[in-house]
């Protein structure tokens, strides 16, 4: 449902997608895939139990998958923030996650930081706009 009273253009500030969320989502869903591929590294190469490596491997992977689902709430950003600490934290596992975590941990910052910049602009300019046009 529409926020616009009929006979008026809709607010293009309103009706585009969330650039904050997309490449949030994008970043998550790329860090769900490495997540979930660490599982059988743990395995087979760190020795962890298979049903640690399980909870630990595909949990992160199903949250990264869950949250990016969620990211229209504002605490949703601040749980990827942990997943991030999480991802980091995998590499006293699996040593490479150190430097997969933080590479995945650039990366949101990135996105959340850039996708926040893109959005307080484009209110800016649609504000300006809209004061331009009387």
């Amino acid at each position: 449902m529409s926020d616009t009273a009929p006979g008026t253009a809709p607010d293009p500030a309103n009706t585009q997608r969330s650039p904050r969320r997309g490449m949030c989502a994008a970043v998550l869903s790329l860090e769900a895939i490495t997540l979930g591929l660490t599982t059988p590294v743990m395995i087979t190469i760190a020795g962890v139990a298979a049903g640690t490596a399980i909870t630990i491997g595909l949990g992160l992977a199903v949250v990264c998958l869950l949250l990016a689902g969620m990211l229209r709430a504002e605490w949703a950003y601040l749980v990827g923030y942990a997943v991030q600490v999480g991802a980091i934290a995998l590499g006293f596992v699996v040593p490479v996650m150190f430097g997969l975590g933080l590479v995945f941990a650039v990366l949101w910052a990135t996105a959340d930081g850039l996708g926040r910049k893109i959005e307080r602009e484009r209110a800016a300019a649609w504000a300006a706009y809209r004061a331009e046009q009387g």
